[in-house]
């Protein structure tokens, strides 16, 4: 108590008990943003496994042989415990340890048992192998990347991985919890990345559907094609980020380019594209990506420059707003989003801790 008041619990999700069984990729990062948002986060890892680096943060660790019924039994009291689950092997590698959802909630009915992968529990690629770049691909998300006289190239992995994937299984993780509160019942989540991908780039669907784009690679204002929607090199090799899509954005990127209007043709004219494309061009490259940054400072031409991952950390408005924290000596992006009412303590470094489980089960 600090004069009178209640003392701040920590994160929306205190007390919410997560399992997390060691994987890659979507499912570490989907129980490290639980851990960010206040859940106590358990990660089963096998004996001698380790690494996963700064996705790691905000966890117990546990080590146990799944092979060894000792242990096994230990994980599944552990479960017995908890709130979720999150895993993201294969369809029937859980099953198959004796962790699968039938068992687990049959021994747990209020757990919320999480399954992300990338072709989803059901299908005719559920057991294939996969990664990032084929979920996209296969959903034709990655086909819509890129300038059209060159192959699609692949948006680092996380459109599909991270976007499609983690994100959309914390959703499915709230709203189960949400749910749970009047049935008294958990669920099982498939979250897909093939689901989670396409549901994510569904504006690009909607403008197809409603004519303003034909589908295919170079067409797309978001890709690249149109002049006021693109990055530009500047004279010392830096680049300039330029998202001028509404006219009074438009019109203040050409003031402050000095550029007169009437030599260019209606801005959604796609016949005049080239040409426009060409002048913004010349006129990027005539200053360097500095000079650019200081002209447009505080404007609402929506151009900013494209900084490197070491610049971006060192930016006053990143900066500001926390948008990176250090953890354990290592700098990284912190927690998001920001609650006004119950902020998350500042992330910590994975600790090791005993796999016998000693807390007592969740109130439901």
């Amino acid at each position: 108590m600090v004069d009178g008041l209640p003392a701040i619990p920590a994160g929306p999700l205190a007390g919410v008990k997560v399992v997390e069984l060691a994987g890659m990729g979507p499912g570490p990062h989907a129980a490290m943003l639980l851990a960010d948002m206040g859940a106590e986060v358990v990660r089963v890892e096998r004996p001698g496994r380790g690494g996963g680096g700064a996705q790691l943060r905000g966890r117990r660790i546990v080590s146990a042989d799944l092979k060894d019924a000792g242990d096994l039994d230990q994980v599944r009291r552990l479960i017995d415990r908890s709130d979720v689950l999150i895993e993201g092997f294969r369809p029937g590698v859980t099953e198959r340890m004796g962790l699968g959802p039938d068992e687990c909630c049959r021994r747990n009915p209020g757990l919320v048992y999480t399954r992300v992968t990338g072709w989803g529990q059901t299908g005719p690629r559920a057991a294939q192998a996969g990664h990032d770049i084929n979920y996209i691909g296969l959903t034709g998300l990655l086909h819509a990347i890129g300038a059209p006289d060159r192959p699609p190239a692949p948006p680092l992995n996380v459109v599909g991985d991270y976007g499609g994937g983690s994100l959309f299984a914390v959703v499915g993780v709230l709203a189960a919890l949400v749910e749970r509160q009047t049935s008294g019942r958990g669920q099982v989540i498939d979250a897909a990345i093939v689901n989670g991908t396409a549901l994510l780039a569904h504006v690009l669907w909607s403008m197809r559907a409603d004519g303003r784009w034909s589908g295919e690679r170079g067409a797309n204002i978001f890709d690249g094609s149109a002049p006021f929607y693109r990055t530009y090199e500047c004279a010392d090799g830096g680049f300039v980020a330029v998202g001028a899509l509404e006219p009074q954005f438009y019109a203040e990127l050409l003031r402050l380019l000095d550029i007169d209007p009437e030599t260019l043709g209606p801005q959604r004219d796609r016949a005049g594209w080239p040409a426009m494309g060409r002048l913004l061009a010349d006129r990027f490259r005539e200053y360097p990506r500095d000079h650019w940054s200081e002209v447009f400072a505080g404007t609402d031409a929506c151009v900013t420059p494209v900084l490197t991952i070491a610049e971006a950390m060192e930016d006053s408005h990143l900066s500001a707003r926390g948008v990176f924290v250090d953890v354990n000596g290592v700098r990284q992006p912190g927690p998001a989003p920001l609650f006004s009412r119950t902020p998350a303590p500042p992330p910590a470094p994975p600790r090791a801790m005993p796999v016998t489980p000693t807390s007592p089960p969740p109130s439901r």
